[in-house]
């Protein structure tokens, strides 16, 4: 960790100190001079030697990536979430994660660590955050500062969090980006809040992050039910307080356990269907009115698919899971195996 800046504070001071850190404020104004990649499917085209293997990481999943078989791995659709990216500065493996509440944190930085760390105690961790804009409802004065405290919204007790673990580990962390809170956010002319990225990448051959946004033949495979998943997870006792695992990292494949959905999630879609795009965000966004453009959009196909597939049986036929292996770059294709 930026052991100067964390000894002996708790907490939002924490937070607070790596916001004025020099080196972070520094890393964040080179990060926000950096174009944002729009990952998409023709970045595949030409030949193999170019191709791109991706993960791609949804809400509350993580993935711990080799560099020698994945060359880019990322997140995106976050708004007071937190990308997250790991990686070990001497193995060169990753891990990658979208944290969506505090109650994740402490289960999810264990996974995450499990490949990463390597049982070396000495190894650096090098850390870099991007998401969590500042989306607390009072606190801003004239010049664009803010006044935190730990009630003000979803994305500071989520970064309180995470920087507190962080700090309570014996292992080396290493903060090269501090992309949050102020350091994300732009204000309009009438003081509305927005984050300025919602997603990062990292080239895992270079260790290279940048901001980043994913299209949708991109986030995949399996994309509507890994994003149902969520959903069902939140009623679902055992993967309370742990991010969903979905990536094996040595096969290089995408394995989806059986899960089900209620008929109570399937009452939910055919209401919320006919309900206006601005009740839909009302109703299930955190941050209404920052959300990226597709949300809506994408709320809609998940309740569409419920109300068509009520029983949670027709995906998982005999509780077998939904094994899918690469094709190419983005491109997957589902197993028997």
């Amino acid at each position: 960790m930026i052991t100067e800046t964390c000894d002996n504070v708790q907490g939002g001071d924490m937070v607070t100190a790596l916001l004025e850190h020099d080196h972070l404020v520094d890393a964040s104004r080179l990060f926000r001079a950096t174009a944002e990649r729009k990952f998409s499917v023709p970045e595949e085209s030409g030949s193999q030697n170019n191709v791109q293997t991706c993960v791609y990481v949804f809400q509350r999943e993580y993935a711990i990536v080799d560099p020698e078989r994945v060359k880019i791995v990322g997140t995106d659709e976050a708004t007071t979430c937190v990308g997250i990216i790991i990686r070990n500065s001497s193995s060169g493996m990753i891990s990658c994660a979208h944290l969506d509440s505090p109650r994740v944190v402490d289960n999810g930085l264990s996974q995450m660590l499990s490949l990463v760390s390597d049982s070396d105690d000495n190894a650096i961790l090098d850390v870099y955050l991007v998401g969590a804009f500042d989306d607390s409802a009072q606190g801003n004065d004239d010049d664009g500062s803010e006044l935190y405290s730990e009630m003000d919204g979803y994305s500071f007790p989520l970064c309180i969090k995470i920087v507190e673990k962080l700090a309570e580990s014996k292992l080396k962390f290493q903060i090269q980006n501090f992309q949050v809170l102020k350091h994300n956010t732009r204000w309009d002319s009438e003081g509305n809040a927005y984050p300025i990225f919602h997603g990062l990448l990292v080239e895992t051959s270079s260790g290279s992050v940048v901001p980043a946004s994913f299209d949708r033949s991109t986030r995949c495979p399996d994309e509507i039910i890994r994003r149902i998943r969520l959903g069902a997870s939140f009623e679902d006792p055992r993967l309370a307080g742990r991010l969903l695992d979905t990536y094996e990292t040595q096969a290089d494949r995408f394995v989806i356990a059986p899960f089900s959905w209620s008929m109570r999630q399937v009452h939910i879609a055919s209401v919320m269907r006919h309900r206006s795009d601005l009740e839909i965000l009302l109703t299930t966004s955190t941050s209404p009115t920052a959300e990226v453009p597709d949300f809506v959009d994408n709320q809609k196909r998940i309740w569409e698919y419920l109300i068509q597939h009520p029983d949670w049986k027709e995906a998982f036929p005999s509780k077998v899971p939904r094994v899918f292996k690469r094709t190419g770059g983005t491109s997957w294709e589902m197993s028997s195996e």
